[in-house]
């Protein structure tokens, strides 16, 4: 099997059985493969983990791009990507934050996952900025802002499980985002 369907395959087993404490033995039964293959391509279990987060979040950002080229309005842009990444986030979203926890104690196996977590992010979320009338000076510092608490409210509903709030809190932050420049 190659790399690519190897992760694949790994990244269909976590969607189905969540993360839990698989081994590699065991993810490897489920996806066809050995163990060894996994750890010749990934290293690790960790670097396995790492890479399905990667793949998950390049998901997510051509997600963002396949919305952004309807002709929705950009408030319903905002509202069906929020839908489709909160339906991932309950899925490999505490995978997602137990890794970004991993890469900000800088261990080994988070260094390519490091650099995907906020900078590859910004340009499409500049765009989006961008399409809401945020001025171009202004919409790099709205996105980053925009991110971090998009990723706060999806840490809040994986904790307290209350979609109804936490879509709320996006409307509002939306709402926030399409208010004239101060």
């Amino acid at each position: 099997m190659s790399r690519q369907s190897l992760l694949a395959g790994a990244v269909e087993y976590f969607a189905k059985n969540g993360i839990g404490d698989a081994s590699l033995r065991s993810i490897a039964g489920s996806i066809g493969t050995s163990h060894r293959m996994l750890i010749y391509h990934f290293g690790s279990r960790e670097g396995l983990l790492a890479e399905v987060v990667r793949t998950v979040e390049q998901q997510q950002r051509d997600l963002l791009t396949e919305v952004l080229a309807t002709d929705l309005p950009v408030e319903e842009q905002n509202d069906l990507f929020w839908r489709r990444v909160t339906e991932a986030a309950l899925i490999y979203g505490p995978l997602f934050f137990e890794l970004s926890a991993h890469a900000m104690q800088n261990r080994p196996h988070t260094e390519a996952l490091k650099a995907d977590l906020i900078n590859v992010w910004l340009p499409p979320v500049i765009e989006l900025c961008l399409r809401a009338g945020i001025p171009p000076d202004e919409a790099p510092a709205y996105a980053r802002l925009g991110l971090a608490a998009s990723r706060g409210l999806l840490f809040d509903l994986l904790l307290t499980g209350d979609q109804v709030g936490v879509d709320e809190a996006s409307a509002l932050l939306n709402r926030l985002f399409s208010l004239p420049a101060l």
